[in-house]
């Protein structure tokens, strides 16, 4: 049986094309479903990065002040009267009966200078008096005894002159050694260092055999003693320029030291300096604040806590709504359409955390707080609260 070779069915023409435009077909599909997604892709991302533009800040409306304004300014204690004694004698320090610490009442013997040069001077000075006034004695009566010559006309009015003025002179002589002894004797009064108020001695520069020139602080002698009246403290603080105004003679204010913490006392304001100190920008005020029980000390710090007055109707904002530049003092408000409004304020107090607006602000504004850098006006923003803060 002989066999023949089998040759390939031929595919028809038709067929082909058709498998031709479905393929065809399904590429198109295939490419147009990509761009869709690449499209819809472009479309979502552009509509993300408009929204990341878009700034979000929190704003709140600005508040009146209803309550009063706190400032805590660093003070220094003084006494409210300090005396430093110097010795007006030289010597030796004879004896001390007082030390640092000991309570004194005035004229207290405090310590006694030995002074054998003033002795000596003294010892001279009456002396002298003594032979001023012999010779003032002997005088009177030559001049007696001519006065009475002088009417037998035994001698002449020019002799009674004479001694009319060796009388005057002598006499004058007298009162000059009588004025010589008081000034020694009371030289050697300064011997004895005395207190010269109640108080304290707070400094004591001296000891037994010590040698004492006399003279203050400008001269060549020490300061002996230091006696302080700490009943009353004397408060010294330095008020900056604009709270000033606020601050009046009879204002009370607390008063704060380290070592009595959650402890206050109570200081009076009893005078102020009413001049500007151009280097630090503040004027110096007085507190007086009692201290009969002994517990603070002269020469220590402390904290001032004033309690101010303010406007009641003046509107404050926080002190980060601020923004200061080329255009000045402004606030970031945000209006009915959700976008940014400059608007340039005054101040009339800084509160530290807020501020009192003087003009430019308006109560139904809602301030930007901490307003982002670069923010322009008529930029829209997103709203991220609009919960009222304080701003006290």
């Amino acid at each position: 049986m002989s066999s023949e070779p089998l040759l390939p069915v031929a595919t028809p023409p038709r067929r082909l094309r058709t498998a031709g435009i479905v393929g065809g077909v399904i590429v198109i599909l295939i490419v147009a479903a990509g761009l869709a997604t690449r499209a819809a892709d472009n479309h979502q991302l552009r509509t993300w990065t408009d929204a990341q533009a878009v700034l979000t800040v929190q704003v709140s409306p600005p508040l009146r002040g209803t309550d009063s304004a706190t400032l805590d300014l660093p003070s220094r204690l003084e006494a409210y009267t300090r005396a430093p004694l110097f010795a007006r004698v030289s010597g030796y320090l004879k004896a001390w009966n007082a030390d640092i610490g000991a309570h004194v009442k005035a004229g207290q013997l405090l310590a006694v200078i030995e002074t054998p040069d003033v002795d000596q001077q003294l010892l001279q000075a009456r002396a002298d008096l003594t032979t001023a006034q012999a010779n003032a004695s002997l005088a009177e009566t030559t001049a007696k005894r001519w006065q009475a010559m002088l009417s037998s006309d035994s001698v002449s009015h020019q002799d009674v002159d004479q001694r009319t003025a060796d009388l005057a002179a002598k006499q004058a002589m007298v009162q000059a050694a009588q004025a010589n002894v008081e000034r020694l004797v009371a030289t050697k009064g300064f011997a004895r260092i005395v207190a010269p108020f109640d108080g304290v001695v707070t400094v004591r520069n001296t000891d037994v055999g010590a040698l004492i020139n006399a003279g203050s602080g400008s001269g060549n002698g020490p300061e002996l003693f230091e006696v302080a009246d700490v009943t009353k403290l004397r408060v010294y603080v330095q008020i900056p320029q604009n709270y000033a105004p606020l601050i009046h003679a009879g204002n009370t204010a607390q008063l704060s030291v380290p070592e009595y913490p959650g402890r206050s006392f109570t200081a009076t304001v009893a005078a102020a300096a009413d001049s500007i100190d151009a280097a630090s920008g503040s004027t110096l005020v007085q507190l007086l604040v009692d201290n009969r029980g002994g517990q603070l000390l002269p020469g220590s710090f402390a904290t001032v806590h004033f309690n101010l007055p303010v406007d009641a109707q003046a509107l404050r904002v926080p002190a980060n709504a601020l923004v200061f530049d080329q255009h000045g003092l402004r606030i970031a408000t945000l209006d009915a359409a959700g976008h940014v409004k400059f608007k340039v304020v005054t101040i009339t107090h800084d509160f530290g955390e807020s501020v009192a607006i003087g003009s430019g602000l308006n109560a139904d504004d809602r301030v930007i707080s901490n307003p982002p850098d670069g923010l322009n006006d008529g930029d829209p923003v997103k709203v991220a609260s609009t919960g009222a803060t304080s701003h006290g």
